[in-house]
């Protein structure tokens, strides 16, 4: 989903089991104002075409942003957006590209404490929810080509209960029910 030439660019990153998608009301609106857009699918989520099993490591999670920042035109400056765990695709392509990045904005994000590996931020977020959180999510193993990884299957419970309280039926999917989706663990 790409923009006009004028004004800033803005590349969006969704965060944890969602996809570019998700910025449909925010990219006509950037758009509307002058500036350009890109709104990206991390590997294996959205339209992405890797399945999850093909996806090994955070960094070729990110590697679609990771792509697209290196690819940017010399002398542009960009302003990344990532929401949730998105937050941890834009510190690393910040980190890898600190001359292409303009501004970033971590909205609702997960941001990695300084001096500390990237897993940090999610590690400590794991330690502190309950287990009643999960509510319907299920747990499981992916075969991957560096063995098995856990990963996560949100139900329709925690769907509405904790990700998409304030949403209208229609944005959150649940019209076209689309619960049962997997996540990396």
């Amino acid at each position: 989903m790409e923009g006009s030439r004028s004004g800033k660019h803005f590349m969006l990153v969704h965060g944890l089991c969602h996809g570019a998608w998700c910025w449909y009301k925010l990219v006509p609106m950037l758009r509307a104002a002058g500036h350009r857009v890109t709104a990206l699918d991390m590997a294996a989520s959205g339209a992405h075409p890797a399945r999850m099993d093909e996806v090994p490591s955070f960094e070729d999670y990110s590697r679609p942003l990771l792509d697209a920042v290196a690819a940017a035109p010399a002398g542009e400056r960009l302003v990344v957006v990532g929401h949730s765990l998105g937050g941890l695709n834009i510190a690393l392509a910040m980190e890898r590209f600190p001359r292409k990045v303009a501004a970033a904005v971590f909205l609702a994000a997960c941001m990695p404490c300084v001096g500390r590996h990237m897993g940090a931020t999610t590690e400590e977020i794991m330690r502190r929810i309950k287990p009643d959180f999960f509510m319907d999510m299920k747990r499981m193993a992916l075969n991957t080509s560096q063995g098995p990884r856990p990963a996560l299957v949100f139900g329709p419970k925690i769907l509405a209960a904790k990700l998409y309280d304030r949403s209208s039926g229609s944005d959150a999917g649940y019209d076209a029910g689309e619960a049962g989706v997997p996540v990396l663990g």
